[in-house]
């Protein structure tokens, strides 16, 4: 398997995952979950998908490093705009947000080492 599928096959699961856990929760904290993994999809996607194909080139570790500076932008957009401007639970949502975004981590890892273990493009 390709780091790239592997990498959509994670974020895949996470928002799968995340879904479940809003549905179950429901009330405000569901929505302020929604919100999180909206945000952790629209800005991991991508930076994350970036990564993955900058594996084994020069700019991999500023790829990376701008990933997480998105990362932690993201949690703070969250945390002091959006949920306090809807009207959502912090708690909840933040504690989302922040589980998606090191398992979005854990994923961008795995499919690092899985190219660096195999030379698999």
């Amino acid at each position: 398997m390709t780091p790239g599928r592997i990498y959509l096959a994670g974020l895949a699961g996470a928002g799968m995952v995340a879904a479940l856990c809003a549905l179950v929760v429901g009330g405000t904290a569901e929505r302020a979950i929604w919100l999180a993994l909206g945000a952790a999809l629209a800005v991991q996607g991508p930076m994350g998908w970036w990564l993955v194909r900058s594996i084994g080139r020069p700019e991999m570790v500023t790829v990376w490093t701008m990933g997480m500076l998105a990362r932690l932008g993201t949690l703070a957009l969250v945390g002091l705009l959006l949920l306090p401007a809807l009207h959502l639970p912090l708690a909840p949502g933040l504690l989302a947000l922040a589980a998606l975004l090191v398992a979005l981590l854990g994923v961008e890892i795995f499919a690092v080492w899985t190219r660096t273990r195999t030379g698999r493009e």
